[in-house]
């Protein structure tokens, strides 16, 4: 009944934002000319926040039209190069013949399409041939596509790259770096020619036993028995999805909004005053983020279920006790694959240490190629995205996967 509810809030709410931004459009135009009015000025932006006031279930563009490769701007394209049923292998297709490195970027399945890694693609692609892990959203998914769960993940994993082929790069950032290790562990067992040549592991839960947090301690507070009865929803008739056991993407979002209440206050009240000043700047930036923010994707019951009670209550990996498909996964396999891991000081999502725990898994790597930074001064998304991402950690990972090559 969870997601019905939401649904029919949904659409009772419809006509209301639709009736403001009906009234913003009529009061923008009719009062062009008194477009400095206090008043006016005080209606538009309240008529704009009503309107705004929606979740999205489609993904957002990438919105990488080109990026400057030396001292010339290249036209992007995207390219789907390979389906599979829970997502698809994108290519961002750069309008220019250079052999530069393959990365695969592997994107979280948490509640956010793969967009949200938008300035992680754009930062990489000048200099690398990017493709990243498209998920979808899985209420538009039909049931005859079977169940996805943590084995599924790790097989998308591992399909992407053997489309890609020997010699590719993984840099998986947050939740999936459980996953990429353990895909890079298998094909590493396989001696699969397309194991990964390195391996990035930025802000991910390897071990959560160490320095938890406040997502850790929510995970080990409640049975797995609590998350399947009060978490998971069925997916309503009205979407191809119909009858598929999900964790709603819009419960997922309000975790994460009540974990910063006070900041998105804030955010949003700064956006009501920036609209009245006509400040469009600023509240361009702000609209653009709570645009990607507010876009949620539901997750596979299996895959959030898998998820909790793997990683966050039993810590299967780090306790060398994952499988895959039935077999142990086993880090140690891996032996040529470089490994470097990031980390953000103030990151109250993935702490400090969790991450770095995959150097201690992984004890047949040599020395020299293993690498670990911590970043000061960021949070969680300052590890993929922002300043101190372009111009202090990127580098680092530009420079693991050149040496890597």
């Amino acid at each position: 009944m969870m997601y019905f509810a939401y649904q029919a809030q949904e659409d009772l709410m419809t006509p209301l934002r639709f009736a403001a931004g009906a009234a913003r459009f009529a009061l923008d135009n009719s009062w062009a000319g008194q477009a400095g009015l206090p008043l006016v000025r005080n209606l538009s932006a309240t008529y704009e926040l009503i309107s705004r006031a929606r979740l999205t279930h489609h993904r957002p563009p990438y919105g990488i039209p080109s990026v400057m490769v030396g001292n010339r701007e290249v036209a992007v394209t995207e390219e789907v190069v390979y389906r599979a049923p829970f997502g698809d292998l994108l290519r961002f297709k750069k309008d220019v013949e250079l052999a530069q490195p393959r990365v695969l970027v592997v994107a979280p399945l948490s509640g956010h399409f793969a967009t949200l890694l938008r300035s992680t693609v754009k930062t990489l692609l000048p200099d690398h041939d990017v493709y990243i892990t498209d998920w979808r959203n899985a209420r538009d998914i039909p049931l005859s596509a079977g169940a996805f769960g943590m084995d599924g993940y790790i097989r998308h994993v591992i399909s992407f790259l053997e489309h890609l082929g020997p010699g590719a790069h993984i840099v998986a950032v947050c939740q999936p770096c459980v996953q990429s290790l353990a895909a890079t562990a298998i094909m590493a067992e396989d001696d699969n020619p397309a194991t990964p040549a390195s391996l990035t592991l930025m802000a991910g839960p390897i071990d959560c036993r160490l320095n938890p947090t406040k997502v850790n301690e929510l995970a080990t507070t409640k049975p797995i028995e609590w998350f399947k009865d009060n978490l998971i929803a069925t997916v309503p008739s009205r979407f191809r999805g119909a009858g598929r056991k999900v964790y709603p993407g819009f419960i997922q979002l309000a975790a994460f909004m009540s974990m910063n209440m006070d900041r998105h206050v804030k955010a949003h009240v700064e956006l009501y005053n920036n609209l009245v000043s006509g400040d469009h700047e600023k509240a361009a930036q702000t609209k653009d983020f709570y645009d990607e923010y507010f876009a949620v994707l539901d997750l596979a019951a299996e895959f959030y279920l898998e998820t909790v009670k793997l990683v966050f209550q039993d810590y299967a990996l780090a306790k060398g006790e994952l499988t895959f498909e039935g077999r142990k996964v086993d880090p140690a396999a891996i032996r040529r694959t470089s490994l470097l891991t990031v980390e953000g000081e103030r990151d109250d999502i993935c702490s400090v240490g969790q991450t770095a725990a995959a150097h201690d898994l992984c004890v047949n790597i040599k020395p020299f190629r293993k690498r670990h930074h911590l970043q000061p001064g960021v949070g969680h998304y300052g590890v993929f995205s922002g300043k101190k991402w372009d111009s202090q950690i990127y580098p680092i990972v530009r420079n693991v996967i050149q040496a890597s090559a």
